[in-house]
């Protein structure tokens, strides 16, 4: 996936300014499609080399070094809500005298964040959590093996329908059934919207008024559960469903668990059942003590990277111009910045006591 299409690219070097893009054989856009709109190519992983005045511009987490870092970044650090190892993330900001405007806290002047991959990640989490399914009712049983991306989203529509009803005969025609918490939110409706897009007739969608006070049996009454519950910082929830909870219902229906929001390393994890995620080429963490098989991986939008790249990258260009022009103060990026200072200092606080 990209934060920035060659499209967008286009506007911005057409605009006036200077895209460097590192050259990489994976990506879904090909070097060549930046370099045909005007941006520079430089060797792989040389950003800890630009100049300072540069602006470093990406998705995932940064290489897991020491190395201090001095400049001002834009990507995901999920280092924001006491997840494991964010005061020395933190710390390496504070060393280099860097900055990190995170990109998913770039809100709007509601509260809302101005691009996201939610989407994206419902669609996927919905489809590999039926995909399971299907393995697992299929003749003989099986366990999914490594994910590789789908070109559309409806080629991914088309074959996990198709493996869903090949499964479903096996099992007197019956489809899955599945429940999708947080549903209102961007991820749960595309969740939802996949389920639909491959036939299935049972789903069943809570959000916050079905969530409240947590310990939900009735999740055990489905087959497919997608979590799709986006925790800010400050939300508390109660637990949703413990290990205990499914070790008193052993005759429970529920057998697959796609935990979307993958929050396992958050304490207030509303799936405290489960402490590690799961990847691409091992899609699958099953549980045997609690007859479930979970999938936890934090980049499903990369099953339709391009999809996904352009609706984000469309969405996040307004806001990206906003911060390139200096004249006009931005207040998603001061928002931002104000609250990377926060955190900072938060890290320093904890960190001398």
């Amino acid at each position: 996936r990209v934060p920035l299409t060659p499209a967008n690219a286009a506007r911005l070097v057409k605009a006036g300014y200077r895209v460097t893009v590192e050259r990489f054989d994976k990506r879904c856009f090909a070097d060549e499609e930046y370099e045909k709109v005007g941006c520079e190519l430089v060797e792989s992983q040389s950003w800890p080399n630009a100049p300072y005045s540069a602006i470093v511009f990406g998705l995932k987490e940064l290489p897991e070094n020491d190395d201090a870092l001095v400049h001002r970044h834009i990507y995901f650090a999920h280092c924001y809500k006491n997840q494991f190892g964010w005061r020395g993330i933190m710390d390496k900001f504070r060393r280099g005298q860097g900055m990190l405007w995170d990109l998913e806290f770039l809100t709007d002047d509601q509260g809302r964040r101005v691009a996201a991959f939610g989407r994206a990640a419902g669609l996927m989490g919905m489809a590999v959590g039926l995909l399971q399914w299907a393995v697992r009712n299929a003749k003989p049983a099986g366990s999914l093996g490594a994910l590789k991306p789908w070109k559309t989203l409806e080629s991914a529509a088309t074959e996990v329908g198709d493996k869903v009803r090949a499964a479903a005969a096996n099992n007197g025609g019956k489809l899955p059934s599945v429940l999708v918490l947080g549903a209102l939110g961007r991820c749960g409706r595309g969740a939802v919207e996949f389920a639909k897009m491959c036939g299935i007739e049972k789903i069943v969608e809570y959000d916050m008024a079905e969530t409240q006070g947590g310990y939900l049996k009735e999740l055990l009454d489905v087959d497919v559960l997608v979590n799709c519950v986006y925790l800010s910082a400050q939300h508390k929830v109660d637990p949703f469903l413990t290990k205990q909870m499914i070790l008193d219902a052993p005759a429970h229906q529920l057998s697959v668990v796609s935990d979307v929001s993958c929050d396992y390393t958050n304490p207030n994890n509303p799936l405290p059942f489960y402490t590690e995620g799961t990847t691409m080429d091992n899609p699958i963490l099953t549980v045997d003590e609690l007859k479930l098989d979970i999938v936890a991986i934090d980049h499903l939008p990369t099953l339709i990277p391009s999809t996904a790249s352009e609706e984000y990258s469309d969405a996040l260009l307004p806001a990206v111009e906003e911060l390139l022009d200096t004249d006009t103060p931005s207040p998603i990026w001061e928002r931002a910045e104000k609250l990377f200072h926060d955190k900072a200092k938060e890290a320093a606080s904890s960190a001398d006591k």
